[in-house]
C-alpha cells in the first residue's frame, strides 16, 4: 500500500502526560479567551523540543500511534509517532486553525493555496498552481488557518517521525478527500468520536 493510500491505520495508546507550560503573558491570560496561532504554534515547538515527552510516546512500526495532550486554552493536541511510509491522506479540519511541528524525523506536507465551499459539493476540479509542498525537518514547525486541505507523510524508508499538533477550537470533524490529478472528491467525514 503507498504512503497516499494509507488513512488511519493507527491505534490509540494510552498514554498520557500533560506538557508542562511555563507561565508567560500568553498562558497568563484569561481562560475564557481562546488561544491565538501564534500561542498554538509556540506550544507546539516547545512540545516538540521535551525530549522526556517525545521519548515517552511508543512506536509501532506498522502504523501510527498517539497521544492526546493538555492545549492551551482548551486548544486540542496530539503528540504522534508516524513509522516509515505512513500518511494522512487528504483532509482538513473544518472551522478549526493550527499548528504542528516536527519533533524527530522529516514529515513532507501537500497542501492546497485554495480556500474550499464549507459544504454541498462531492467532487472539486482544482486550478493551476494551487499546489504547495514543504519539508519539515526536526525542529521545524507551521501553522495553519481554517479550511486548510493538506496531507501529512513520512516518506523515509527506515526511520519514525514524530510531531505535536494542536487545533483551536477543538477539531468538530475531519473531511478527507481523495484526489485523482486536478479532481479532489469528498470521501468521507469523521466526528470526534471515531477518533478519540
Amino acid at each position: 500500500m503507498s504512503p497516499r493510500s494509507l488513512q488511519r491505520t493507527s491505534r490509540t495508546v494510552s498514554v498520557s502526560q500533560p506538557v508542562s507550560t511555563p507561565v508567560t503573558a500568553a498562558s497568563a491570560r484569561t481562560e475564557a479567551s481562546p488561544p491565538t496561532a501564534a500561542e498554538l504554534l509556540d506550544f507546539v515547538r516547545r512540545s516538540a523540543a521535551d525530549k522526556d515527552l517525545i521519548a515517552s510516546l511508543p512506536l509501532d512500526p506498522e502504523g501510527r500511534t498517539w497521544v492526546r495532550l493538555e492545549g492551551p486554552g482548551g486548544s486540542e493536541a496530539w503528540l504522534i509517532a508516524w513509522p516509515p511510509g505512513t500518511g494522512t491522506g487528504w483532509h482538513d479540519h473544518a472551522e478549526s486553525f493550527g499548528a504542528f511541528a516536527t519533533a524527530a524525523g522529516e514529515l513532507k506536507e501537500y497542501s492546497l493555496a485554495a480556500r474550499l465551499p464549507a459544504s454541498g459539493w462531492k467532487t472539486l476540479e482544482l486550478n493551476e498552481g494551487v499546489d504547495r509542498e514543504r519539508q519539515l525537518g526536526a525542529g521545524q514547525s507551521r501553522s495553519f488557518g481554517k479550511h486548510h486541505v493538506h496531507e501529512v507523510l513520512n516518506e523515509s524508508a527506515a526511520e519514525h517521525a514524530v510531531s505535536v499538533h494542536a487545533y483551536y477550537p477543538p477539531l468538530p470533524l475531519i473531511r478527507r478527500f481523495s484526489r485523482s490529478g486536478a479532481v479532489l472528491r469528498l470521501e468521507q467525514v469523521e466526528r470526534p468520536e471515531d477518533w478519540q
